[in-house]
């Protein structure tokens, strides 16, 4: 008896200390996150570039996310589930307002700063390799931390796209590279949105 008493009180060791290194990994990538939305966001603002904008949109997003993962950490499966359904819902709105702005783009036919798009683009996505690399140790946890690994992977994705159609735009002079490429991430936006929900949905009703 004495035994299983010194084997729980280690796996409750364990999961203590797996969920403080869990927060301290999480309270970096949000502060990431946080500073890259402002500065990111500014220049696709200046730049005029729907994809830039919606790459720090995603920023803001994963903010929000992170957040919401710091809070059902400690808690119980059924939080955890719930946790990863509102992180379904944040992606999904965030795909709707990409696709808003990229109709707005569509309007305005005026070619983004193809410079502005190709530094900042660069900037965030060395900080989404840096979440990414602190986060894939977790993915495989729980729903909370998979869910929360799915949101920085597509960062790293949309980073890529950005950098993509900051290219396209200097060599073609054209705006539609960024609009496609907008297209493109408001896409992935929705599938993510819909896979983290479907995922969470089941847990959260048998939690």
């Amino acid at each position: 008896m004495s035994a299983d008493c010194c084997s729980a009180k280690s796996t409750t060791l364990e999961q203590l200390a797996r969920q403080r290194e869990q927060r301290r990994v999480l309270v970096i990538v949000l502060a990431i996150n946080a500073v890259m939305f402002v500065l990111e966001f500014g220049a696709g603002v200046i730049a005029g570039s729907a994809a830039l904008m919606a790459d720090a949109s995603d920023m803001l997003g994963d903010a929000v996310v992170y957040a919401v993962s710091l809070y059902a950490l400690a808690r119980s499966d059924r939080w955890k589930a719930g946790a990863a359904m509102l992180k379904g819902v944040v992606i999904l709105a965030l795909g709707v307002g990409i696709a808003v702005n990229v109709v707005v783009r569509i309007q305005s036919g005026v070619p983004p700063s193809s410079t502005l798009m190709l530094v900042f683009g660069a900037l965030a996505l060395l900080a989404n390799l840096v979440c990414l690399r602190l986060l894939t140790r977790f993915r495989n946890q729980d729903v909370n931390m998979a869910s929360t690994w799915e949101c920085s992977r597509n960062d790293v994705i949309n980073n890529c796209g950005v950098l993509l159609a900051a290219g396209l735009v200097w060599w073609l002079a054209s705006p539609w590279p960024d609009i496609v490429i907008g297209s493109v991430m408001a896409l992935i936006f929705l599938r993510s949105a819909l896979r983290v929900m479907a995922e969470a949905a089941p847990q959260l009703r048998a939690a």
